[in-house]
């Protein structure tokens, strides 16, 4: 739970409690050890959230503006090593340089409608703090404003900006889909001037080999999409841009039911005019788990809410008040390219979710088994147990982290040699209150809801983050 500030002090739950940032970056050895490290889980398990350095407001500030931090543990034979960097992006250069912050975040959208200049440095810093991605052996941090970082394994250096030889002409997805099959990634990024959508695919060996803008109505943030064997989907969801609506002292970025929702199915290398709408029940999507073909149909499934209200988050953060609506649940989508019809279900309505994983090697293809962070509704949308959804018999299997104890994304780590989709280990970083301590905890996906079979002590702390990723030794 989120530390209580003294009544005259400025009070934020994302710079307070496990929220807090962190100022040191370690390397060491994780000794301390609940059961045994499996020697099959051979790879780098790591997180990456926001950790600011340097805050222009404490009562303004928002989560998504913190400088990205990732903390990982590399394991090899047994053993785990952990180390956390900052991304040394060329926005905290120049702020760590004049030794205070320069640019506002989220708080810089109204002084733009207000026509209040940018910094002589650049309208926005790139804070590459919400996800990673590994590519043609590169690993990127990314946020999806702007250019992904470039990042080496093991150290954690930060190379910079990768542009892909100058041909990345657009802001970038934090959830790029890299299809394990051909080799390809898939990104796009989106603006809230035209085009809204620009969508590219880069080859395996890292090149930009096709680019297409996508017409929308307005301006969307679109925080995720999905891949299929043919198919890229994008999602046309209701929190738009509007400079109309800041200009009349609402928000910049809001949730505007009347755009309505739908789901843009294109040809992987198409182009606009090539792209197929369906309109869908008004809803939210920020995650998507996978996307495949059967048929006639493309299948999307993803943690689906209600509706949104993060433009709001900091100042709704620590409320009594219902947020069951804004939290996910898992939902499918059945697309039919041959009669325009969509067809939508929910797959559970007795969790709320999000952070909605698989079995990587599967991305566009079709997947039995879906990973999740469940919600747990008493304590601000924080995480309580980590959820293994089963599409095949519609079974639910629960690990719960105990009383006390919170977590965020896991995600799945094959194990050496496997030949099972689910023949592997469900790895993530949890938190336990009452000791004030963070832990990397190992889940045998196949033995779901049995206990861990690792639980490693940090001797550092771990804030809460965002975003998990996986990279296999070798």
């Amino acid at each position: 739970m989120p530390a209580q500030a003294r009544t005259e002090e400025p009070f934020n739950t994302f710079l307070s409690g496990n929220y807090a940032p962190v100022s040191e970056e370690h390397v060491a050895p994780l000794l301390e050890v609940s059961g045994a490290i499996p020697k099959d889980l051979n790879g780098h398990f790591l997180r990456i959230g926001p950790n600011p350095v340097f805050v222009p407001d404490v009562a303004s500030y928002h989560i998504f503006d913190g400088d990205g931090m990732i903390h990982a543990v590399q394991f090899e034979n047994g053993q785990a090593t952990y180390r956390n960097r900052f991304v040394e992006t060329e926005g905290l250069r120049l702020e760590r340089a004049k030794g205070t912050w320069i640019w506002k975040g989220m708080a810089a959208m109204g002084d733009l409608v207000k026509g209040v200049p940018p910094p002589a440095e650049g309208m926005m810093k790139n804070t590459a703090n919400t996800a990673m991605v590994y590519h043609n052996n590169a690993l990127y941090a990314l946020m999806e404003a702007a250019p992904p970082h470039r990042m080496t394994l093991p150290e954690l250096d930060t190379v910079g900006e990768e542009t892909f030889g100058g041909k990345l002409t657009h802001a970038f997805t934090a959830h790029p889909k890299v299809d394990a099959v051909t080799g390809e990634m898939m990104t796009f990024g989106y603006s809230p001037i035209p085009p809204y959508v620009t969508y590219s695919v880069i080859n395996p060996a890292g090149e930009i080999v096709h680019t297409a803008p996508i017409t929308l109505p307005k301006g969307v943030m679109m925080h995720d999409f999905a891949i299929t064997e043919h198919y890229s989907v994008f999602l046309d969801m209701p929190i738009t841009f509007d400079f109309s609506r800041a200009m009349s002292g609402g928000l910049m970025l809001d949730w505007e039911p009347q755009n309505g929702s739908r789901l843009g199915v294109l040809p992987r290398f198409g182009t606009d005019a090539d792209v197929r709408w369906f309109d869908v029940d008004l809803s939210m999507v920020f995650h998507v788990s996978n996307a495949w073909e059967e048929g006639d149909e493309v299948v999307v499934q993803a943690s689906r809410s209600l509706r949104t209200d993060i433009s709001r988050a900091t100042e709704n953060a620590g409320k009594s008040m219902d947020m069951s609506d804004q939290l996910g649940q898992l939902y499918e989508w059945r697309l039919n390219l041959r009669t325009g019809e969509a067809r939508e279900r929910h797959l559970d309505t007795r969790y709320h979710c999000d952070f909605t994983r698989i079995n990587d090697d599967l991305a566009g293809r079709r997947s039995r088994y879906t990973y999740a962070a469940r919600f747990d509704l008493k304590h601000d949308a924080m995480f309580d147990a980590a959820l293994k959804y089963d599409d095949v018999t519609g079974a639910i299997q629960v690990h719960d982290l105990g009383p006390g104890r919170f977590g965020g994304e896991g995600v799945f780590a094959r194990k050496d040699g496997a030949t099972a989709e689910d023949e592997g280990y469900v790895v993530l970083f949890a938190w336990d209150e009452a000791r004030q301590r963070s832990e990397c905890v190992i889940i045998d996906a196949q033995d779901f809801d049995g206990p861990p079979v690792a639980t490693i002590r940090s001797p550092y702390r771990v804030p809460f983050g965002f975003h998990a990723g996986w990279v296999p030794a070798g």
